[in-house]
Protein backbone atom coordinates (compact mmCIF):
# COMPACT_ATOMS: atom_id res chain seq x y z
CA UNK A 1 0.00 0.00 0.00
CA UNK A 2 1.56 3.30 -1.08
CA UNK A 3 1.06 6.74 0.42
CA UNK A 4 -1.37 7.90 -2.30
CA UNK A 5 -3.71 5.01 -1.45
CA UNK A 6 -3.56 5.94 2.25
CA UNK A 7 -4.09 9.61 1.32
CA UNK A 8 -7.23 8.82 -0.69
CA UNK A 9 -8.60 6.66 2.13
CA UNK A 10 -8.02 9.39 4.69
CA UNK A 11 -9.69 11.93 2.43
CA UNK A 12 -12.85 9.83 2.09
CA UNK A 13 -12.91 9.19 5.81
CA UNK A 14 -12.45 12.90 6.48
CA UNK A 15 -15.61 13.74 4.52
CA UNK A 16 -17.60 11.07 6.37
CA UNK A 17 -16.37 12.26 9.77
CA UNK A 18 -17.26 15.87 8.89
CA UNK A 19 -20.86 14.82 8.29
CA UNK A 20 -21.01 13.05 11.65
CA UNK A 21 -19.48 16.02 13.51
CA UNK A 22 -21.90 18.41 11.79
CA UNK A 23 -24.86 16.50 13.24
CA UNK A 24 -23.27 16.07 16.67
CA UNK A 25 -22.51 19.79 17.10
CA UNK A 26 -26.19 20.67 16.80
CA UNK A 27 -26.67 18.82 20.09
CA UNK A 28 -23.39 19.51 21.92
CA UNK A 29 -21.71 22.92 21.98
CA UNK A 30 -17.92 22.64 22.05
CA UNK A 31 -17.00 23.70 25.64
CA UNK A 32 -14.71 26.69 25.10
CA UNK A 33 -15.14 30.45 24.92
CA UNK A 34 -18.57 31.62 26.04
CA UNK A 35 -19.75 28.02 26.08
CA UNK A 36 -17.05 26.80 28.48
CA UNK A 37 -18.32 24.58 31.27
CA UNK A 38 -17.06 22.05 33.75
CA UNK A 39 -17.02 18.32 33.27
CA UNK A 40 -14.69 18.07 30.26
CA UNK A 41 -11.50 17.09 32.07
CA UNK A 42 -8.16 18.82 32.49
CA UNK A 43 -7.93 22.37 31.15
CA UNK A 44 -5.16 24.61 29.85
CA UNK A 45 -4.93 28.38 29.38
CA UNK A 46 -6.70 29.50 26.22
CA UNK A 47 -3.58 31.19 24.79
CA UNK A 48 -1.54 28.00 25.07
CA UNK A 49 -4.53 26.02 23.84
CA UNK A 50 -4.87 28.13 20.69
CA UNK A 51 -1.17 27.80 19.87
CA UNK A 52 -1.19 24.03 20.35
CA UNK A 53 -4.35 23.61 18.27
CA UNK A 54 -3.38 25.79 15.33
CA UNK A 55 0.39 25.24 15.05
CA UNK A 56 0.27 21.95 13.07
CA UNK A 57 -1.37 23.64 10.06
CA UNK A 58 1.30 26.27 9.27
CA UNK A 59 4.20 24.01 10.26
CA UNK A 60 3.12 20.98 8.24
CA UNK A 61 2.16 23.03 5.19
CA UNK A 62 5.58 24.70 5.14
CA UNK A 63 7.32 21.33 5.56
CA UNK A 64 5.43 19.83 2.61
CA UNK A 65 6.28 22.87 0.51
CA UNK A 66 9.98 22.23 1.10
CA UNK A 67 9.76 18.44 0.79
CA UNK A 68 7.65 18.62 -2.36
CA UNK A 69 10.37 20.54 -4.18
CA UNK A 70 7.74 22.00 -6.51
CA UNK A 71 8.75 25.66 -6.29
CA UNK A 72 6.59 27.57 -8.75
CA UNK A 73 4.71 30.86 -8.71
CA UNK A 74 1.46 28.97 -8.04
CA UNK A 75 2.75 26.87 -5.17
CA UNK A 76 4.41 29.94 -3.66
CA UNK A 77 1.09 31.80 -3.87
CA UNK A 78 -0.67 28.94 -2.09
CA UNK A 79 2.03 28.90 0.58
CA UNK A 80 1.73 32.65 1.15
CA UNK A 81 -2.06 32.78 1.55
CA UNK A 82 -2.17 29.67 3.75
CA UNK A 83 0.60 30.94 6.03
CA UNK A 84 -0.85 34.46 6.13
CA UNK A 85 -3.97 33.01 7.72
CA UNK A 86 -2.45 30.31 9.89
CA UNK A 87 0.67 32.07 11.15
CA UNK A 88 -1.60 34.80 12.46
CA UNK A 89 -4.12 32.31 13.85
CA UNK A 90 -1.51 30.20 15.64
CA UNK A 91 1.11 32.68 16.82
CA UNK A 92 -0.45 36.18 16.88
CA UNK A 93 -4.19 35.91 17.51
CA UNK A 94 -3.92 34.03 20.84
CA UNK A 95 -1.77 36.79 22.33
CA UNK A 96 -4.12 39.55 21.15
CA UNK A 97 -6.98 38.26 23.31
CA UNK A 98 -8.02 40.73 25.99
CA UNK A 99 -9.40 40.14 29.42
CA UNK A 100 -8.80 37.54 32.10
CA UNK A 101 -7.23 34.41 30.66
CA UNK A 102 -9.77 31.64 30.33
CA UNK A 103 -9.32 27.89 30.30
CA UNK A 104 -10.21 25.33 27.67
CA UNK A 105 -10.42 21.55 28.03
CA UNK A 106 -7.37 19.63 26.88
CA UNK A 107 -9.85 17.40 25.03
CA UNK A 108 -10.89 20.36 22.84
CA UNK A 109 -7.24 21.26 22.26
CA UNK A 110 -6.51 17.66 21.23
CA UNK A 111 -9.41 17.60 18.76
CA UNK A 112 -8.25 20.92 17.31
CA UNK A 113 -4.69 19.62 17.03
CA UNK A 114 -5.87 16.53 15.11
CA UNK A 115 -8.11 18.67 12.89
CA UNK A 116 -5.26 20.96 11.86
CA UNK A 117 -2.84 18.06 11.56
CA UNK A 118 -5.15 16.36 9.07
CA UNK A 119 -5.92 19.48 7.09
CA UNK A 120 -2.24 20.45 6.99
CA UNK A 121 -1.34 16.99 5.72
CA UNK A 122 -4.16 16.59 3.18
CA UNK A 123 -3.80 20.05 1.69
CA UNK A 124 -0.02 20.33 1.88
CA UNK A 125 0.60 16.91 0.45
CA UNK A 126 -1.92 17.40 -2.34
CA UNK A 127 -0.90 20.91 -3.40
CA UNK A 128 2.85 20.27 -3.37
CA UNK A 129 3.00 16.61 -4.41
CA UNK A 130 -0.11 14.70 -5.44
CA UNK A 131 -1.55 17.48 -7.61
CA UNK A 132 1.16 16.79 -10.16
CA UNK A 133 1.95 20.48 -10.21
CA UNK A 134 0.02 23.58 -11.25
CA UNK A 135 1.13 25.06 -14.56
CA UNK A 136 1.70 28.78 -15.07
CA UNK A 137 -1.60 28.91 -16.99
CA UNK A 138 -3.40 28.27 -13.69
CA UNK A 139 -2.60 31.88 -12.74
CA UNK A 140 -5.11 33.08 -15.34
CA UNK A 141 -7.70 30.36 -14.73
CA UNK A 142 -11.01 31.84 -13.47
CA UNK A 143 -11.12 29.21 -10.69
CA UNK A 144 -7.78 30.36 -9.31
CA UNK A 145 -8.55 34.07 -9.67
CA UNK A 146 -12.02 33.91 -8.10
CA UNK A 147 -10.80 31.49 -5.42
CA UNK A 148 -7.93 33.74 -4.34
CA UNK A 149 -10.20 36.80 -4.35
CA UNK A 150 -12.66 34.94 -2.11
CA UNK A 151 -9.82 33.87 0.17
CA UNK A 152 -8.59 37.46 0.53
CA UNK A 153 -12.13 38.82 1.04
CA UNK A 154 -12.82 36.20 3.71
CA UNK A 155 -9.50 36.91 5.38
CA UNK A 156 -10.30 40.62 5.61
CA UNK A 157 -13.79 39.95 6.98
CA UNK A 158 -12.42 37.47 9.51
CA UNK A 159 -9.64 39.76 10.74
CA UNK A 160 -11.85 42.84 10.87
CA UNK A 161 -14.53 40.97 12.83
CA UNK A 162 -12.02 39.63 15.35
CA UNK A 163 -10.64 43.15 15.80
CA UNK A 164 -14.10 44.59 16.41
CA UNK A 165 -14.73 42.00 19.12
CA UNK A 166 -11.34 42.65 20.69
CA UNK A 167 -11.97 46.40 20.82
CA UNK A 168 -15.24 45.89 22.71
CA UNK A 169 -13.18 45.08 25.80
CA UNK A 170 -11.00 47.44 27.70
CA UNK A 171 -7.75 45.95 29.03
CA UNK A 172 -8.61 43.76 32.00
CA UNK A 173 -12.26 43.27 31.04
CA UNK A 174 -13.48 39.73 30.42
CA UNK A 175 -17.23 40.00 29.88
CA UNK A 176 -19.15 39.85 26.59
CA UNK A 177 -20.77 42.78 24.79
CA UNK A 178 -22.84 43.20 21.65
CA UNK A 179 -20.94 44.45 18.59
CA UNK A 180 -22.69 46.83 16.20
CA UNK A 181 -20.01 47.59 13.62
CA UNK A 182 -19.03 45.94 10.35
CA UNK A 183 -21.00 42.84 9.44
CA UNK A 184 -22.09 42.54 13.07
CA UNK A 185 -24.89 44.93 12.08
CA UNK A 186 -26.47 42.05 10.14
CA UNK A 187 -25.13 38.77 11.57
CA UNK A 188 -23.96 37.47 14.93
CA UNK A 189 -20.88 35.65 13.62
CA UNK A 190 -19.16 37.53 10.76
CA UNK A 191 -15.82 36.08 11.84
CA UNK A 192 -17.23 32.63 11.08
CA UNK A 193 -18.74 33.89 7.83
CA UNK A 194 -15.28 35.16 6.82
CA UNK A 195 -13.74 31.80 7.70
CA UNK A 196 -16.24 30.00 5.46
CA UNK A 197 -15.48 32.35 2.57
CA UNK A 198 -11.75 31.75 3.09
CA UNK A 199 -11.89 27.99 2.79
CA UNK A 200 -14.45 27.74 0.01
CA UNK A 201 -12.22 30.19 -1.84
CA UNK A 202 -9.28 27.90 -1.11
CA UNK A 203 -11.19 24.88 -2.42
CA UNK A 204 -11.91 26.74 -5.65
CA UNK A 205 -8.38 28.10 -6.07
CA UNK A 206 -6.75 24.70 -5.54
CA UNK A 207 -9.59 22.87 -7.34
CA UNK A 208 -9.00 19.89 -5.11
CA UNK A 209 -10.92 17.40 -3.02
CA UNK A 210 -8.51 18.15 -0.16
CA UNK A 211 -9.48 21.82 -0.32
CA UNK A 212 -13.16 20.92 -0.52
CA UNK A 213 -12.80 18.63 2.50
CA UNK A 214 -11.40 21.54 4.49
CA UNK A 215 -14.27 23.80 3.40
CA UNK A 216 -16.84 21.12 4.29
CA UNK A 217 -15.22 20.63 7.71
CA UNK A 218 -15.26 24.38 8.30
CA UNK A 219 -18.97 24.48 7.53
CA UNK A 220 -19.62 21.39 9.67
CA UNK A 221 -17.94 23.06 12.63
CA UNK A 222 -19.02 26.68 12.27
CA UNK A 223 -22.65 26.44 11.13
CA UNK A 224 -23.80 24.69 14.34
CA UNK A 225 -21.57 26.93 16.48
CA UNK A 226 -22.95 30.08 14.83
CA UNK A 227 -26.46 28.84 15.62
CA UNK A 228 -25.44 28.27 19.27
CA UNK A 229 -23.76 31.70 19.47
CA UNK A 230 -26.83 33.41 18.02
CA UNK A 231 -29.15 31.71 20.52
CA UNK A 232 -26.77 32.64 23.37
CA UNK A 233 -26.77 36.33 22.35
CA UNK A 234 -30.57 36.41 22.17
CA UNK A 235 -30.90 34.72 25.57
CA UNK A 236 -28.22 36.87 27.24
CA UNK A 237 -29.12 40.32 25.87
CA UNK A 238 -32.88 41.09 25.96
CA UNK A 239 -32.45 44.00 23.51
CA UNK A 240 -30.44 41.99 20.99
CA UNK A 241 -31.39 43.12 17.44
CA UNK A 242 -34.30 40.97 16.31
CA UNK A 243 -33.48 41.28 12.60
CA UNK A 244 -29.89 40.12 13.01
CA UNK A 245 -29.20 36.65 11.57
CA UNK A 246 -26.75 34.03 12.79
CA UNK A 247 -24.31 33.57 9.90
CA UNK A 248 -25.57 34.70 6.49
CA UNK A 249 -26.85 38.28 6.09
CA UNK A 250 -30.58 38.39 5.41
CA UNK A 251 -30.94 34.60 5.29
CA UNK A 252 -29.94 32.65 8.40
Amino acid sequence: MNEKTVFDGLLIGWFVLAAAIFILLFFIAAPYGRHARRGWGYTVGNKLGWVLMEAPAPVLFAVFFVVGGNFTTITLAFLIVWEAHYFHRAFIYPFSLRGREKRMPLMVVSFGFIFNLMNGYLNGRYVFTFSGGYTTEWLTDPRFIVGILLFVAGYIINRQSDQILRNLREPGESGYKVANRGLYRWISCPNYFGELVIWFGWALATWSMAGLAFAVWTAANLIPRARTHHAWYKATFPDYPEARKALVPGLW
